[in-house]
């Protein structure tokens, strides 16, 4: 838990110590190597990064259109991995050895997971990780939360089975709305 608090700290520190620029070049902390259009999907990347001890990007469909509307395609992750910020992985990556709950934190905001079994659980993380490179990068953007990315992960976890607690969701929402996936726990 010291490590998932000690990077969420630097993350938030980093967010109010470094705001966001108005120029894309001073967001960047390696700008001589990185043009302009590569910043740009970089920094459409980083909306679909949810922090858990590390900053960790979920891109599980790279046809679907979350992510698609957004510029981020198989092709512009190739370019990514090319440039070294990322990896791209075919076959997804997942993370094991979760006990019975984790506590995922995306847009500042945590999602508590509960799983079915007690030990020996994992979670899927898509296709892309970072890059130790493409992690400082990321620390340097306040890439605004997207609400639909959020619903789409929390819909895939529900309907893997996942118990799901956060203070994202809007109890007063109507009925047809996000209320059917989430169990709020306070």
């Amino acid at each position: 838990m010291g490590n998932l608090w000690t990077t969420f700290v630097r993350f938030v520190v980093s967010k109010v110590v470094h705001p966001e620029k108005s120029h894309l070049q001073d967001d960047l902390s390696e700008p001589s190597d990185l043009s302009a259009e590569d910043g740009l999907i970089f920094k459409a990347l980083c909306q679909f990064i949810w922090i858990q001890g590390d900053l960790l990007p979920l891109i599980f469909d790279v046809e679907n259109e979350i992510y698609t509307k957004q510029g981020i395609t198989r092709s512009t992750l190739k370019r990514l991995e090319e440039i070294g910020l990322i990896v791209f992985e075919n076959n997804g990556f997942i993370k094991k050895g979760y006990g019975k709950h984790t506590r995922l934190f995306y847009d500042g905001k945590p999602t508590k997971i509960g799983f079915q079994r007690d030990a020996g659980n994992y979670l899927d993380l898509g296709h892309v990780l970072l890059t130790e490179r493409g992690k400082k990068l990321a620390l340097n953007y306040k890439a605004p939360g997207n609400r639909k990315f959020y619903e789409y992960v929390i819909t895939r976890w529900f309907q893997q089975g996942l118990v799901l607690s956060s203070i994202q969701v809007d109890r007063n929402r109507n009925k047809s709305s996000l209320n059917y996936t989430c169990s709020i726990k306070e």
